[in-house]
């Protein structure tokens, strides 16, 4: 019997070599598209705002987030979010309002994702992608941002702070802000953080660095607007050296 299944198993192993070979291919491919298209997103400054999809319009954190949104959106910064409802909704909600007050021309951008139950995407979208994995959207999170403010949320805000704050600690993607919305909601677990994983020698003490918190909109806003200003003269730098 052993001699008789040896052929199919060898056709196995082919295969999986072949599509792990296909696979690898894949892999060098969106990398080169990605650096290729980060020639075209880097243009503009955007910050992504982070938070839960369950908060409703009634609570005083959806009334600050909205806020945020709108401070952006008055700076002429553009606001991505996941393109849902609760606090994703607010950020959107506020960049559109924020721009209608100031004639500025930010954009409302919405990655969407495919989740077991259905969401409709938030009508207050200038632009929206839709993923169907969430590995791929954390992914163009990244790529699209230039800072992250991180308000309310569960798992899923916690797994975007954390993937952004992993790429960070290990140099994978270029430095910016990470601005946790509300000492209150957030001191917990960064004081957890501390006390048994630093305490533990688990993470390194300037890890921490790479976070920090606002306790109002406008110090968030402040916060992103001094990497705003760089951006806008690095951007002004280039130009002139390409004339």
């Amino acid at each position: 019997m052993a001699n008789q299944d040896s052929p199919f198993k060898e056709l196995e192993k082919a295969r999986r070599r072949r599509l792990t070979q296909r696979l690898k291919v894949l892999r060098e491919r969106s990398r080169l598209l990605e650096l290729e298209l980060q020639n075209y997103t880097n243009q503009f400054f955007r910050v992504c705002i982070f938070g839960s999809a369950r908060i409703k319009q009634d609570d005083s954190i959806y009334r600050t987030t909205f806020e945020l949104g709108e401070l952006f959106g008055e700076l002429g910064i553009d606001v991505l979010t996941g393109g849902g409802p609760g606090l994703m909704e607010a950020a959107n909600r506020g960049a559109l309002a924020g721009r209608a007050k100031s004639g500025s021309k930010s954009k409302s951008f919405g990655l969407t994702i495919e989740l077991n139950r259905f969401e409709e995407p938030s009508e207050h979208l200038d632009i929206k992608h839709h993923h169907r994995r969430f590995s791929s959207r954390l992914d163009d999170f990244m790529r699209l941002s230039h800072a992250i403010v991180v308000v309310q949320g569960g798992i899923g805000t916690l797994l975007e702070l954390f993937f952004a704050w992993q790429l960070l600690q290990v140099g994978h993607m270029p430095a910016r802000p990470v601005i946790l919305m509300d000492s209150d909601f957030w001191r917990g677990l960064i004081d957890w953080m501390r006390e048994k994983q630093l305490g533990r020698g688990l993470v390194s003490a300037p890890d921490f660095d790479f976070v920090q918190f606002a306790d109002t909109p406008q110090q968030a806003a402040d916060a992103v607007r001094v990497h705003y200003e760089a951006f806008l003269k690095a951007q002004i730098a280039l130009l002139e050296k390409t004339e």
